[in-house]
């Protein structure tokens, strides 16, 4: 757990528990899994208590598509924190703000578009500046191509003479 994440991951297997791992076996080299806030890894129980909501209230989000967990070969459904954190979202618009469940997940698709946009936002940005150093970069080529030699320079005389202009009549 950390001060951001007060779900986290938790122990791995067998760490932190009275006896430590089983006793016996031989303990296998251990699969680098990495745990991000996506990782699906409560099940519907687990998730249901860290949320503080019913199962049967996750179930009835999922029908509507307020959190949609990931799911398991078995059809299990599996949460990760991030659904946690959204979970609570939706209780606490629900119950704090009084908003009805079609405008949460209007909300929540907002939110998402939001985050989409500023993705993109992000991504033209780094493009244009990539575009705007190539262009500096060929237009510095050009310059340093020229020709200094092809242009013979004179220098001119200047003249103080006065010239006065009549026009005919």
């Amino acid at each position: 757990m950390t001060p951001d994440n007060p779900i986290g991951p938790g122990p791995g297997l067998g760490e932190g528990l009275p006896g430590g791992p089983r006793l016996g076996r031989p303990r296998q080299a251990a699969t680098h899994y990495v745990l991000t806030e996506d990782t699906p890894v409560y099940v519907i129980s687990v998730a249901a208590e860290l949320s503080g909501l019913h199962p049967q209230t996750l179930r009835q989000y999922d029908r509507l598509g307020l959190v949609c967990p990931d799911r398991t070969a078995g059809r299990g459904r599996r949460y990760s924190a991030r659904d946690i954190q959204q979970l609570r979202e939706v209780q606490r618009l629900s119950q704090d703000e009084g908003i009805n469940l079609a405008g949460i997940k209007r909300i929540i698709e907002l939110e998402n578009q939001v985050l989409a946009l500023q993705s993109r936002i992000g991504e033209l940005a780094d493009s244009l500046e990539g575009a705007a150093s190539a262009l500096q970069q060929r237009e510095a080529a050009v310059h340093a191509s020229y020709r200094r030699d092809l242009v013979p320079y004179q220098q001119v005389q200047q003249s103080s003479a006065l010239v006065v202009w009549r026009p005919k009549r």
